[in-house]
């Protein structure tokens, strides 16, 4: 079984050494650490972890407008954001950044776990909360009726390495091919099409492509070495 890959986001060197202490006593957890001086996001783009710990209380870059853009460029990545007293105000912001999750800096190792595990599979922990949380609940409700209307067919940015990606693929490389071109692992190219997917509303590879080349994203000068329409015939997220 492949760990799940955690990554520590806090100021705190001892606050992160601890959670990753802690962590690496789960065997299905690989847990590195982040110190958010660095340039968070590359070293998100660098590892791509499942799921990131996110301090909220971050005083180089706000934790929730971090959340924000690792869910904007990294929607593959999910987000636990670990406060030291989450209140109903804090909890309304976390939501908005489409996080999985909101914890006290002081939950049980079990606890951020289980957390952990159920964001890795798609959950979102953070609407139980809804349940106790009325106040929240009607924040929510109020602000966001209809929103998925508003949010339809907008495409977000691809990162640099993503339209790196995506160049190769125009020029029918397929995920094997990118991944030797460009020395990293083909999971990890994988990781990288179903983002550049999802980002671009594509239904494949074809799609992705013709999308960004009529945005502009990419090059209209790429050669591709085959059809587009015979682009998913060799190759599957």
């Amino acid at each position: 079984m492949d760990k799940i890959k955690v990554m520590v986001i806090d100021e705190q060197a001892f606050f992160r050494a601890g959670v990753r202490q802690t962590l690496s006593q789960q065997s299905d957890l690989e847990v590195l650490e982040c110190d958010p001086t660095q340039n968070a996001l590359e070293l998100i783009e660098d590892n791509l972890p499942d799921v990131v710990l996110l301090g909220s209380d971050l005083t180089s870059l706000s934790g929730i407008e971090l959340s924000r853009k690792i869910a904007q460029y990294y929607p593959n990545t999910k987000v636990i954001v670990l406060s030291p007293d989450p209140n109903d105000e804090e909890l309304f912001e976390v939501i908005k950044t489409a996080a999985a999750a909101c914890l006290s800096k002081s939950a049980t190792a079990d606890e951020l776990a289980n957390t952990i595990r159920q964001a890795r599979k798609g959950e979102y922990p953070i609407n139980e909360s809804l349940l106790t949380r009325p106040r929240v609940a009607k924040h929510v409700l109020n602000q966001f009726r209809g929103l998925t209307r508003t949010m339809e067919g907008v495409a977000a940015p691809l990162t640099k390495r993503e339209t790196q990606i995506l160049t190769y693929i125009a020029e029918g490389n397929s995920n094997k091919e990118v991944a030797r071109i460009l020395s990293i692992s083909e999971q990890t190219i994988k990781n990288h099409v179903s983002a550049i997917l999802r980002k671009l509303n594509a239904n494949d590879r074809a799609h992705a492509v013709a999308l960004a080349l009529r945005s502009g994203w990419i090059s209209p000068d790429v050669k591709p070495r085959k059809p587009l329409e015979d682009f998913d015939d060799f190759d599957e997220v």
